[in-house]
C-alpha cells in the first residue's frame, strides 16, 4: 500500500508561482512512476504531468507545458510540481498519483491517489 500526502496549494494571483509537494510512504518510492492530475469544479479530472521512476523522463500536458515542471527526489520520497505563470484557468484541486508499473498519462493506470490540494488563481 502507498500513502500520498500533498501540500503547497493556496491562493495566488495570476502570473504567480506555487510549488506542490507530494510525499509518499509505504512502498519503495523509486519503484513508482508519479503523476499529477487536477480537477476543476464541474469538469472532469485532467492529466497534468508524469515522471518516470528515475526522474529521467517527464511529460506534461499541452495546457501547462512550458509553465509547469514535474520533478522528484527519490531520497526524500517526494514528487514536486513547480507551477509558474499561473492562470485563472489553472484553478483546481491538484492530486498526485502513483503507478506500480507504467509511465502513463491515463488516470486508470495509476494505483494510488492522494487527497488533493486546492490551487486557486485570482485574476
Amino acid at each position: 500500500q502507498v500513502q500520498l500526502v500533498e501540500s503547497g496549494g493556496g491562493l495566488v494571483q495570476a502570473g504567480g508561482s506555487l510549488r506542490l509537494s507530494c510525499v509518499s510512504s509505504g512502498r519503495t518510492f523509486n519503484n513508482l512512476a508519479m503523476g499529477w492530475f487536477r480537477q476543476a469544479p464541474g469538469k472532469e479530472r485532467e492529466f497534468v504531468a508524469v515522471i518516470n521512476r528515475s526522474g529521467g523522463s517527464t511529460y506534461a500536458a499541452d495546457s501547462v507545458k512550458g509553465r509547469f515542471t514535474i520533478s522528484r527526489d527519490n531520497a526524500k520520497n517526494t514528487v514536486y510540481l513547480q507551477m509558474n505563470n499561473l492562470k485563472p484557468e489553472d484553478t483546481a484541486v491538484y492530486t498526485c498519483a502513483a503507478s506500480n508499473s507504467v509511465y502513463s498519462r491515463r488516470a486508470s493506470e495509476f494505483n494510488y491517489w492522494g487527497q488533493g490540494t486546492q490551487v486557486t488563481v485570482s485574476s
